[in-house]
């Protein structure tokens, strides 16, 4: 009874907050006209009309598809070797200036290089994408590998295990905590770096739906879009949660 009781209360609070997000847009609205800030109404018949006609969800799919298309790259090449740096500490020192001196620079400067060089459409998008999440794995991952305790490797070599064994059974476990904290920010970076990439190049996605419903003043489709972004990043948010709960189940590391 108490946990049912205490599961309402965890809904409820959201609950109430949305239920306010609301009302203050609502009474907001009314004072400018519909077409410079819509009301809740307005952009709610926006959605129905983008899902009626099919826009929303033929952008939607596009936007992540690219999404995933960037991330998983990102994450395939630089989680491999952030624990090849992480192990390697001459070689991390060898590269770590041109890093330092690459993981500053926006992914959007490098958008005018990305049009000349793969021209207009899905991959100067995915290659945005890619810029984003690759550095915050890669530094997050080195930096898991080794903050891990010594006397783990220690334990592990006085037991015989092999290299590979140590590398599969003892590194990527411990360290699997920072390299999720990398996996989440390369998520938030990502999702908002597709949607700047659609803006600027794209022919398709909800970045370019949103500019799109901009040249046509359409304000309720252009916070319905936004809104759409926010939604599916919480979706995307709530499903790496849920990976790493069953990762972690299986490793040992969560309850």
């Amino acid at each position: 009874m108490l946990v049912t009781w205490m599961r309402l209360g965890a809904m409820a609070l959201p609950s109430a907050t949305l239920t306010v997000f609301v009302g203050v847009w609502y009474l907001a609205a009314g004072y400018y006209p519909p077409e410079q800030f819509p009301g809740p109404q307005a952009v709610a018949l926006a959605l129905v009309e983008l899902t009626q006609d099919g826009t929303l969800w033929a952008n939607t799919w596009i936007s992540l598809a690219r999404f995933a298309g960037g991330y998983l790259l990102a994450v395939a090449v630089a989680m491999p070797l952030g624990l090849l740096l992480g192990r390697l500490p001459l070689i991390a020192r060898a590269l770590d200036p041109l890093i330092q001196v690459l993981r500053p620079i926006s992914p959007i400067a490098w958008f005018p290089l990305a049009v000349l060089w793969f021209g207009i459409g899905n991959a100067p998008a995915i290659y945005i994408i890619f810029l984003a999440a690759f550095f915050p794995v890669l530094l997050t991952t080195i930096s898991a590998v080794r903050s891990i305790p010594a006397i783990y490797l220690k334990v592990a070599t006085n037991f015989g295990a092999r290299p590979a064994m140590i590398f599969l059974r003892i590194i990527v476990p411990a360290a699997f905590p920072g390299i999720m904290v990398g996996l989440h920010i390369a998520v938030g970076t990502a999702w908002i770096h597709l949607v700047a990439g659609e803006m600027l190049g794209a022919q398709s996605g909800l970045g370019y739906m949103i500019v799109d419903a901009r040249n046509f003043l359409r304000t309720d489709v252009i916070i319905a879009g936004m809104l759409v972004v926010g939604l599916l990043g919480l979706a995307i948010y709530q499903g790496m949660r849920a990976l790493e709960r069953l990762i972690g189940r299986r490793w040992g590391l969560a309850q």
